[in-house]
């Protein structure tokens, strides 16, 4: 009478609005966040900065000099001032800036990376989280967790770049959660 092949099988969470297509069958959200946009300085970013205003102090000093020749020639160290008070700008807020573009999610497979900026648009990433993963954890407050890298090139070859959520509020517990997504995938 009965059809006991038939197995049955718990049903599958609803996905999310607007994480159709994104996340894969089966697969769950289990902690979404943003990191902390307050003002932050670190000593990599003093060194820009004092970088840019030298450059934009030189032009400025050119500028003075040339003008003292008349006419309008004076007008093209505006360029590099620009690019100076750019760089020293970047420096400084570029960080801040990323941040409070930022979204994170962490499902019970992946971590995902969401920036939404001016001009370049909307841009998801996502990292596999192994019992491989290398997770680091400052233990600060924001905290920050580090769990994937990559290497960009750059004009003198090439740096490694850390990936992770950067200052968050619920460290402790997100450090938890990537802990148990590892022994789940052990």
């Amino acid at each position: 009478m009965g059809d006991f092949d038939t197995q049955i099988q718990a049903p599958t969470p609803p996905v999310p609005a607007g994480w159709e297509g994104i996340l894969d069958p089966g697969e769950t959200i289990v902690w979404q966040g943003r990191p902390d946009g307050a003002f932050r300085i670190k000593p990599s970013n003093i060194f820009g900065a004092v970088f840019g205003l030298f450059f934009a102090g030189f032009a400025l000093f050119w500028m003075s000099m040339a003008s003292q020749a008349g006419g309008f020639f004076w007008a093209f160290g505006l360029i590099h001032f620009s690019v100076g008070v750019g760089l020293a700008a970047a420096a400084m807020f570029g960080n801040t800036w990323a941040r409070r573009h930022t979204w994170y999610t962490l499902t019970d497979r992946r971590a995902i990376l969401a920036t939404d900026m001016p001009f370049r648009g909307r841009r998801l990433k996502s990292y596999p989280i192994t019992s491989s993963s290398v997770l680091e954890y400052d233990h600060e407050i924001p905290a920050t967790i580090w769990f994937a890298h990559e290497t960009r090139s750059t004009n003198n070859g090439s740096r490694r770049v850390d990936i992770g959520f950067e200052r968050i509020d619920e460290g402790q517990e997100v450090y938890r959660l990537l802990r148990d997504i590892q022994r789940n995938h052990a």
